[in-house]
């Protein structure tokens, strides 16, 4: 099925990657619209992570196009992607444990205005880069935690540390791997809550193996089974589809 559509600010066209016999993305096709929540699901082995690596731009695929508000930016890698607007974060937390929340935001708008990560004294002293990061933790619920040393906070906490980042270098697409993976339950809702405030505000693509986190959170749902993608729809139209009961949902 091609939901690639002109009005899509990220089209993916016949994305295929291949490790050695194993064929991890199929021609995948799926177009992402301006505003919307687009998740991504599928079992374990569906080609999820290497389909998400590819839209960074940490993995070049095989053959296929992505297309990012009209450009293509297949042969573009992960930090021209990011200054064009995608911001991606990690299925296994990524920030600077030994620096404070606070620190960790300052040195992603640092990033974002063009100067290198090395001068660690003006992201810690300049208000430029101080004062929005310390709006961007607010927006994330970490106003309280800025001087807080990254690795003293919960685990949730650094996966609200790690999309503020993301958020600093303010991106027109955020691509979200897993955000409630090891989450309690608590953690879950509160991360879900927050990602359901940037619906409409933020496009973004969710990777998520968290049924109550996509059914809550998305616009329209892809469904990856075997590297290909097997529906597109509505969480409605995804949780009536035969196929996708057979093939993934009936897992759950």
């Amino acid at each position: 099925m091609n939901e690639t559509t002109n009005e899509a600010l990220l089209e993916v066209r016949g994305l295929t990657r291949a490790f050695g016999a194993l064929l991890a993305n199929d021609r995948v096709d799926f177009g992402v619209r301006e505003g919307e929540t687009h998740a991504i699901i599928g079992p374990n082995g569906a080609g999820k992570t290497t389909l998400i690596a590819q839209l960074a731009g940490e993995l070049a695929p095989d053959a296929g196009e992505i297309r990012f508000a009209g450009e293509n930016i297949t042969p573009l890698p992960a930090p021209a992607r990011a200054r064009k607007g995608l911001a991606r974060s990690f299925q296994i937390t990524s920030i600077f444990p030994g620096h404070t929340a606070l620190d960790n935001v300052a040195l992603a708008v640092q990033a974002h205005a063009g100067h290198s990560f090395r001068f660690w004294r003006r992201a810690r002293s300049d208000s430029r880069l101080r004062d929005p990061a310390r709006a961007v933790l607010g927006e994330v619920g970490l106003a309280a935690r800025g001087d807080v040393i990254a690795a003293d906070l919960a685990h949730g906490e650094q996966r609200q540390l790690e999309i503020a980042m993301a958020l600093a270098t303010a991106p027109r697409l955020l691509l979200l791997d897993e955000p409630v993976a090891g989450m309690s339950a608590d953690e879950s809702q509160r991360m879900i809550r927050f990602l359901g405030s940037l619906k409409g505000r933020k496009t973004i693509v969710l990777v998520e193996h968290d049924m109550d986190a996509v059914f809550t959170l998305a616009d329209r749902v892809s469904v990856l089974v075997y590297g290909r993608i097997l529906a597109t729809g509505t969480p409605a139209e995804i949780r009536a589809n035969p196929e996708v009961q057979r093939a993934y949902l009936g897992e759950e």
